[in-house]
């Protein structure tokens, strides 16, 4: 990837690293549709002046509503209330690590799609690595949950591999503040009503409401419109692998500011996911450039016999 996809991957690895916690302190107060509903609000209400400045919106929704429209229930509609929802039962470590799925989900989504990305065996090798260090890093600390929690994370990470799909083949040429404010305006006037419904008689704790403000600016402005400028650096199963990052951002995090321990397993787990991240994002390796060929000069016979004959030896 160039400088600017990776400084894309880094920060994305990071702004979305730290949702699931977000999520879990929200949703002990308040319900997943008021959860949702106010992030998908924060964020719209934050990027729709943007999108409107740059001239065009309604032009560019007219002309590509429907793999917009596609784009909103699958990334943002359907995932962010099954997520929240789900966490009320799962722990946030618990969604991360199945969230971290997306990446393999996207690869074999890919196919159906007509992907044109090459996918060597190096590449490969770094979805394999990636996933087993998720594994190494969470697998131990799996508790609880039950199987309708369990089934709604995987439609979430279902979703999260096809959306990006749908984004790189018929939303590539939408500015990203033209795709990501119309799509967030859109959830949050669905999920207005059953909000509306569910709101709190009393304003929640500063816990919460910073949650959710940083649900809304950071984890939904800033990171939707990375995002996509990462897909169209990347391309779509490149940019998910930032999944397998995710759950080592909430370690790192945890060791620094909660004094949680960092040992030996969580070592070697941040290096198989870093390994792997660097693996399944690597591009194709590219041909050799061709040298122009002389005035009159024939092209080289593969097949020929590479050693020169003697009249041709002398002359030189």
């Amino acid at each position: 990837m160039t400088a600017r996809g990776w400084f894309l991957f880094s920060l994305m690895g990071v702004v979305w690293g730290i949702p699931y916690l977000m999520i879990k302190v929200a949703v002990e107060d308040l319900s997943p549709s008021m959860v949702v509903f106010t992030r998908c609000a924060l964020g719209a209400a934050l990027l729709l002046p943007f999108a409107l400045r740059q001239r065009g919106l309604t032009r560019t929704v007219r002309a590509h509503w429907k793999p917009m429209l596609a784009f909103a229930v699958i990334e943002i509609i359907g995932p962010w209330f099954t997520l929240t929802d789900a966490e009320r039962h799962l722990s946030s470590s618990t969604a991360g690590l199945l969230i971290a799925g997306v990446p393999i989900v996207g690869v074999t989504l890919s196919r159906f799609f007509g992907d044109t990305e090459t996918l060597g065996v190096r590449r490969v090798a770094g979805l394999a690595l990636g996933l087993a260090g998720v594994a190494v890093l969470t697998v131990p600390h799996l508790t609880g949950g039950d199987a309708r929690s369990l089934a709604e994370v995987l439609l979430t990470v279902l979703g999260y591999a096809t959306a990006p799909l749908i984004a790189a083949r018929h939303l590539k040429e939408v500015p990203s503040l033209h795709l990501t404010a119309p799509c967030l305006a859109l959830a949050a006037l669905v999920y207005a009503p059953a909000a509306a419904v569910t709101r709190p008689s009393e304003l929640p704790a500063p816990s919460v409401l910073a949650a959710l403000a940083g649900l809304g600016v950071i984890c939904t402005a800033v990171a939707f419109v990375a995002f996509m400028e990462l897909i169209k650096e990347a391309g779509p199963t490149r940019a998910t692998v930032i999944t397998y990052v995710n759950p080592a951002v909430a370690v790192a995090a945890g060791a620094l500011f909660l004094d949680e321990p960092l040992t030996a397993t969580v070592v070697a787990a941040f290096t198989l996911i870093l390994a792997g991240s660097v693996l399944a994002t690597a591009g194709p390796r590219r041909n050799a450039v061709p040298v122009p060929l002389a005035p009159g000069e024939q092209p080289l016979d593969p097949d020929a016999d590479p050693r020169p004959d003697r009249d041709t030896a002398r002359a030189r």
